[in-house]
């Protein structure tokens, strides 16, 4: 029964994080007019606009123009309900105020990794908060991460992070990392402290250098590293503490 109402909640969120994401980087209200095709502006209705299942029966058109309606508002639609039974199961299969605190990092994850993948910009109105939000969670007796940790943490990356764009800024005299990576990375080192936030970079790192290898990405274009930031922060809160004992153990088995 749990597990569906979370399916079913998720699925609703996921639906209004597609408002999100496309309302927000181009500073449109996120609450009104009401669910609207992009291409032709027919308002949708409400039996169209059912979580999941629309998009399948509409097989991914509007149902006025025929206009095909892009998939990432179906994969969000998908990956927030997953992404929240993952994240439920992972903490024990049971509500707590810990899981409400990763459900809204999430939540704002989500919006900001298609924000920054399609448009190459975090909006401050999303990182601000949520660095506010991490730690003022923090202050509550029955979170996972001490106000010490959190507000470690928070400054941990934002000095690694304003150091390392100045010293990429006075090699190449490029921006490599802009104040949005910045940002976003303070807010995850206050969610999940300074340990999750070394593993995070050093994940997200690694997997964006070996994608970049893969697809030979030309260097003198625009990369976003948003996204790798927020799926080395998901991979850590949701099995992140595990992999991490897993290699200690590891180490000390060679040692």
């Amino acid at each position: 029964m749990f597990y569906f109402l979370i399916i079913l909640f998720g699925a609703a969120f996921g639906s209004f994080f597609n408002v999100c994401i496309y309302r927000i980087p181009r500073k449109e209200s996120i609450i009104s007019p009401g669910s609207r095709c992009p291409r032709c502006g027919e308002k949708i209705k409400p039996v169209h606009n059912i979580p999941i299942l629309s998009y399948i029966l509409l097989k991914g058109k509007c149902n006025k123009c025929n206009s095909k309606i892009p998939i990432h508002y179906f994969l969000v639609e998908i990956l927030t309900p997953v992404l929240f039974v993952f994240l439920f199961i992972s903490l024990g299969s049971h509500f707590s105020f810990v899981f409400f605190k990763y459900l809204v990092f999430i939540s704002f994850g989500l919006i900001i990794f298609f924000i920054d993948f399609f448009h190459y910009v975090i909006p401050d109105k999303l990182s601000l908060p949520l660095i506010a939000l991490g730690i003022i969670f923090s202050f509550t007796p029955v979170t996972d991460i001490s106000w010490k940790s959190s507000i470690a943490g928070a400054f941990f990356c934002f000095v690694v992070f304003l150091v390392t764009a100045y010293f990429f800024k006075v090699i190449t005299k490029k921006d490599y990392l802009g104040g949005g990576d910045i940002k976003l990375m303070t807010a995850i080192g206050s969610f999940i402290g300074i340990l999750g936030s070394i593993f995070t970079i050093f994940f997200s790192s690694a997997i964006a250098i070996v994608l970049l290898l893969i697809i030979k990405h030309d260097k003198h274009k625009e990369f976003p590293f948003g996204p790798f930031l927020i799926f080395g922060a998901f991979i850590y809160i949701l099995i992140g503490r595990i992999l991490t004992f897993l290699y200690l153990d590891l180490f000390r088995f060679i040692r």
